[in-house]
């Protein structure tokens, strides 16, 4: 273990690993690559559990108190892993940033911990794509994930919204998936949404930001095979979500919302409702007094 913290902590090279303790350079890259898989097959049950209603309740209640924004079960995005060119891989690693990497995909909350993570994908695959290939997104569709029910925004009384993922521009827009309004001459109450969305989907780019601060070895291009990088960011995730749970959380939430007020009754359709009128919902909720918060105009 001490070999493993030593490679994933400082980002150092096999080769070093070899000069401080006197141990061949493929003997400390199989002891890091078997012990990866170890931390991944041991503490993933616990660290990464598959999530269950009340785990998407709990997350959706931090979001609310936390993020001042309901429904959301989760921001989701992307972080690209920069690799070494990987041989005989072509362009299936080359990503539009100009480098080669895999791609880690997860679903964060408002503790920087990860409730889902994808590894693996080719770094010439978008966000979007990836997402929709997860277990997770299909299980979601194929109505198998136990999800909270729908239910009317806090101090309303209709219509019943979907609890749902964020995520930024890349994704496609969908009941349980929100992105923000993507025109150039966006309105008053679009600018809201866009920055009250933003703020519930930071959480997943804080959660990237800790994760390579933490494990500098995502700091440099990891010079191993594809495979065996995998392996490296899977514990990474774990061992990520264990020193969160070590540490604990603490936050200072000085922000209220008293008022009460319902939304217009134009948006209730019978039948469902469909994810750009979710998102027209959620664009009037903002800024009604029950939905808007007292900073958010210093912020457009």
């Amino acid at each position: 273990y001490v070999i493993l913290f030593r490679y994933l902590a400082s980002g150092c090279t096999f080769t070093e690993l070899h000069y401080t303790y006197r141990i061949g350079i493929s003997t400390a890259s199989k002891i890091v690559k078997e012990v990866c898989k170890a931390i991944w097959m041991v503490l993933r049950v616990e660290c990464i559990p598959t999530p269950t209603r009340e785990m998407w309740k709990s997350i959706a209640s931090d979001f609310e108190t936390i993020a001042y924004f309901p429904h959301c079960i989760g921001a989701v995005d992307g972080k690209h892993i920069r690799l070494t060119c990987p041989f005989r891989s072509g362009s299936m690693y080359f990503n539009y940033k100009d480098y080669y990497s895999v791609v880690l995909m997860a679903v964060a909350y408002c503790r920087y911990k990860f409730v889902f993570v994808d590894v693996g994908s080719f770094g010439k695959d978008c966000d979007s794509s990836i997402f929709k290939r997860s277990c997770l997104w299909q299980s979601i569709e194929s109505n198998t994930q136990s999800q909270p029910e729908e239910k009317c925004l806090p101090g309303t009384e209709s219509p019943k919204v979907p609890y749902f993922f964020v995520g930024d521009e890349a994704f496609g827009l969908h009941r349980h998936l929100l992105r923000p309004f993507g025109e150039t001459h966006l309105t008053f109450e679009k600018r809201i949404s866009n920055y009250r969305l933003c703020r519930a989907r930071r959480y997943v780019e804080c959660a990237f930001g800790i994760l390579s601060n933490k494990w500098r070895i995502f700091h440099r291009p990891l010079n191993v095979e594809p495979n065996f990088a995998v392996d490296i960011i899977k514990a990474c995730t774990v061992l990520h979500n264990f020193v969160r749970d070590r540490d604990g959380f603490l936050i200072d939430d000085t922000a209220t919302i008293t008022a009460l007020d319902d939304l217009p009754q134009e948006h209730v359709i019978r039948g469902g409702i469909s994810a750009n009128t979710i998102r027209t919902i959620f664009c009037t909720y903002f800024v009604s007094d029950v939905g808007s918060v007292p900073w958010q105009m210093s912020r457009i």
